[in-house]
């Protein structure tokens, strides 16, 4: 996902943050008169994993070009407490105005690169994936699903358009998972595979008996999510979802399933503690 975090999206995202924080200027820099050139780095404080370093760092390009950036850590990389991830360099005035938009993505980012490895690492081994849902900030998906593969662990599908997905709501509203998986089937053509939600073992030997390619198990226990593995026939993908944390994972991949979908990867990723200190060259 990487050719996804295209400069022009970037640095439109950060023009929008600068007319949410800074709509008639900055009041205090200009108050104080500050003028001059200044050097700033980004300061990991714990240890975490690196994300979105190169995309923070056009907040300063954007703030004024003649701002000079590095990124200073590879995407990916775990990095200790102490460790400079990037520096910016450039007019002060640009730097104090993109100080916060820039950490406040890169917090995100990180936050989340970090969960989906801690998430990734709990099922190594076991053949069984992690992956990420819906659950993000509107406007900010590709990024924090950039973040979360940056972080090891899977993108699902990246919005409606991707992928038939028969929800609770859906099945509703057509009347029963059966009715729902036979109208998708028929309508959507043979390259499409049918993935449908059930809550129970009863629903799923319906959606399987509907000829669903891929089923999701929602808030399903673990036992009955091992008797479905056991019971489904070959070439059925399964996917748990649900009230999944960190020390549930290795048990729930040992139940069999292919895929577990976490919400929480994205939608409650804690911050990642970086900050942004700033050193005058000339006043």
């Amino acid at each position: 996902m990487a050719a996804e975090l295209n400069r022009s999206a970037i640095d439109a995202l950060f023009r929008r943050a600068f007319r949410e924080d800074a709509p008639y200027g900055d009041k205090t820099t200009e108050a104080l008169g500050i003028k001059g050139t200044g050097s700033g780095v980004f300061l990991a404080k714990q240890v975490l994993v690196a994300c979105g370093v190169p995309a923070a760092l056009r907040a300063f390009n954007v703030a004024d070009p003649a701002c000079d950036v590095e990124a200073l850590v590879a995407e990916g990389a775990i990095v200790e407490p102490g460790t400079v991830m990037g520096r910016a360099s450039g007019p002060l005035p640009a730097l104090l105005l993109a100080e916060r938009p820039a950490l406040n993505l890169l917090q995100r980012l990180c936050g989340i690169a970090t969960l989906s490895r801690r998430a990734s690492e709990a099922v190594a081994g076991t053949g069984c994936r992690v992956c990420d849902t819906r659950k993000t900030t509107p406007g900010l998906r590709l990024l924090e699903k950039y973040a979360v593969s940056t972080g090891g662990a899977a993108n699902h599908r990246m919005g409606l358009s991707d992928a038939i997905l028969i929800k609770d709501n859906h099945i509703k509203a057509k009347g029963s998972i059966t009715q729902a998986v036979a109208m998708a089937k028929s309508s959507s053509g043979p390259l499409w595979r049918v993935e449908v939600e059930v809550k129970s073992l009863a629903e799923f030997r319906e959606a399987v008996a509907a000829g669903a390619e891929i089923i999701m198990l929602d808030n399903m226990s673990d036992e009955d999510m091992s008797a479905a593995a056991r019971e489904r026939p070959h070439g059925v993908v399964l996917e748990a979802s649900g009230n999944m944390t960190l020390d549930r994972l290795a048990r729930v991949a040992a139940t069999g399933v292919d895929l577990i979908s976490i919400g929480a990867l994205t939608h409650s990723a804690p911050a990642s503690d970086i900050s942004f200190k700033i050193e005058p060259l000339t006043s």
